[in-house]
């Protein structure tokens, strides 16, 4: 995909505030600090547009990046950071249930899994409630790069193993925004379901 322009137009905790324009979206999740911020930084070819932060579980809304005037890329908070208050999560929780439920704008979840090791509890239940939703799932295992290469095979393995991989609607891939790895894939993945 040619990149023509890129914004950060909105953040959201709630329905009312999400944008009102009727354009596709596509969601990203996963842990705190698995490089969410970065792969949208690379998909988009810019540096800062989505921050990213050395403290984990800095991410506490909806945040929305409007890419070519076409779409959204949909930064949700990170799951899974034990410094967060209980009640904090658990308002994560509902606020992302809530989006993922009901917006029909919505076209498919990107799931980021720390592909240096094995799929968290968080990781499982996002994955299982996604096939739940039924929606069009890309798994990304990010920081290949810090992967010996002789070994990256091997973690697209051990993830089929805690996940079941074998679904229609379910892709996986490898990627690393040091390398730039998988970027046109991703982006592949991203024009199929818009």
């Amino acid at each position: 995909m040619i990149i023509k322009n890129s914004s950060y137009a909105i953040s959201a905790v709630r329905e009312e505030q999400y944008p009102t324009d009727n354009l596709p979206e596509i969601a990203l999740s996963g842990r705190s600090n698995v490089g969410k911020s970065s792969l949208i930084n690379t998909l988009l070819g810019r540096k800062n547009l989505a921050r990213t932060s050395g403290q984990p579980g800095k991410t506490q809304t909806l945040n929305f990046y409007l890419v070519n005037d076409d779409f959204y890329l949909v930064d949700v908070p990170g799951y899974g950071y034990a410094r967060v208050s209980q009640k904090k999560r658990q308002q994560f929780g509902e606020m992302i249930q809530d989006y993922l439920e009901t917006r029909a704008n919505l076209q498919g979840l990107i799931i980021l899994i720390d592909g240096r090791h094995d799929p968290t509890k968080d990781d499982i239940a996002m994955y299982d409630y996604a096939l739940y939703l039924n929606l069009p799932i890309l798994v990304v295992c990010t920081k290949i790069d810090k992967i010996k290469k002789n070994q990256r095979n091997q973690v697209i393995s051990a993830l089929s193993h805690k996940l079941d991989l074998k679904h229609d609607n379910v892709e996986v891939l490898t990627f690393s925004s040091v390398q730039k790895l998988h970027v046109k894939e991703v982006w592949q993945w991203i024009e199929q379901n818009l």
